[in-house]
């Protein structure tokens, strides 16, 4: 980060969080609400270490939580028309030429049967089958930034096949099952809608399947998804001959076709992995929508973990030519949803939500991604400055950027309240 002046940064924080408590207001019809939810912002911004009811309205010098409950419960208000604000507040600052579209789910442990689609289901956030709610999540990643951009509660048949539980945690009448990937795929085309620039999807094997696959054929976009070692591929006329499993392909490669690269950075060093990439067909654009041209190529990617030797494997479409350094880069952004689950569950209370209610549910995530959607904006924006600063002031604010000292992102709090006409 370009270091700048302590003055400057307050100054920029300040001046951002009245930007986006302003742009908030026009949610809510009551001001008394906004004034709430702006104080909400504020609490998962604060340097609490739980975003409790109570911590939150200890912070903001209230006698309980009941006016802050509100803001999830009682009032009346979209929780999706505040996802999508969230979703072109952050991309005014962060999108960027290249950028990917990572689909990824998360899980949120909660004891009892009445939270909504709390149920006994895997979540690799505990590594087991527990009880717990699950979250789909899209993130936008480019090389200015990353932020959530669409989440969706995953409502296993139990709960959409019982009518008493979902009166009683208000879920929708017209809302039925649908899948994790049925989701994903519901994301996607909210983003295609919106005009989301993106020219990548990056997912595990989840949402490695046909319908997403020929989704995103069709849009025009590239993708590098996970599948299984037992999935079949085979190549086509004009590519080398390769016909079985992921697994068995991979086994059956020379040493030479193996390509040490890192997938990005992490808290380690870059991330290093022996590769492969095999192409198996070319095929022209057009086929799958009359508004594309030019070649597209279908592969399959291959990582080899270096201690152990495991195998992972993406099937991938891409424009001919491209290069498996780039599809390396693509596949490696996937990390990148992973530390904002981190960042969000720790640093700003995503797991603390204590409501039931299914629109409780997505109104507190929501509100939780404007809080991860400001930080990522002002961190990109404090990029631009370019005054000069002490080293020591330079430490402290990377720290505080990375959304590692709570107590830094909490310092313009004392002048956040102030109203404000600057137009977002």
């Amino acid at each position: 980060m370009t270091g700048v002046a302590i003055e400057q940064m307050l100054e920029l924080w300040c001046v951002e969080l009245r930007q986006v408590k302003a742009h908030l207001k026009s949610l809510f019809a009551h001001p008394s609400i906004a004034a709430s939810a702006a104080a909400f912002l504020d609490g998962l911004l604060g340097p609490e270490r739980r975003k409790t009811g109570w911590m939150r309205a200890e912070a903001a010098g209230d006698p309980g939580p009941w006016r802050q409950q509100a803001v999830l419960g009682r009032s009346h208000w979209d929780a999706d028309a505040l996802r999508d604000m969230v979703r072109d507040y952050a991309l005014e600052t962060l999108a960027s030429p290249g950028a990917v579209l990572v689909l990824d789910e998360t899980g949120f442990l909660k004891q009892g049967q009445h939270s909504c689609g709390v149920a006994r289901q895997y979540t690799g956030s505990a590594g087991k089958i527990t009880s717990c709610q699950i979250d789909v999540f899209a993130a936008y990643v480019s090389d200015t930034g990353c932020t959530f951009i669409d989440r969706q509660l995953y409502l296993p048949k139990d709960w959409t096949n019982d009518t008493i539980r979902r009166q009683a945690a208000h879920v929708p009448a017209s809302l039925r099952f649908v899948t994790k990937t049925e989701i994903a795929a519901q994301m996607i085309a909210r983003a295609l809608a919106a005009g989301v620039p993106f020219d990548w999807v990056a997912a595990d094997t989840i949402y490695g399947v046909r319908a997403v696959e020929m989704q995103l054929r069709r849009a025009g976009k590239g993708y590098v998804l996970g599948v299984h070692a037992t999935d079949q591929f085979s190549s086509w006329i004009g590519k080398p001959d390769v016909a079985g499993t992921a697994e068995q392909i991979a086994q059956e490669l020379a040493p030479g076709a193996w390509k040490r690269l890192s997938a990005g950075d992490g808290t380690k060093g870059a991330r290093l992995y022996d590769w492969a990439y095999i192409e198996l067909a070319d095929l022209e654009a057009e086929e799958y929508s009359d508004d594309l041209t030019g070649l597209w190529t279908r592969g399959l990617l291959i990582r080899r973990n270096l201690s152990d030797g495991d195998l992972a494997f993406f099937s991938t479409w891409c424009p001919a030519g491209t290069s498996i350094e780039e599809l390396v880069r693509v596949e490696g952004q996937r990390w990148a949803i992973e530390d904002a689950f981190e960042t969000a569950k720790t640093e700003l209370g995503l797991t603390h939500n204590e409501t039931r209610s299914c629109h409780g549910w997505h109104r507190h995530v929501s509100l939780v991604m404007l809080a991860f959607a400001m930080m990522a904006v002002v961190r990109q924006r404090a990029n631009t400055l370019t005054s000069p600063q002490k080293r020591s002031d330079e430490a402290r604010l990377q720290r505080w950027c990375d959304g590692l000292s709570r107590k830094s992102a909490a310092w313009p709090h004392a002048s956040s309240n102030a109203g404000s006409s600057l137009p977002l």
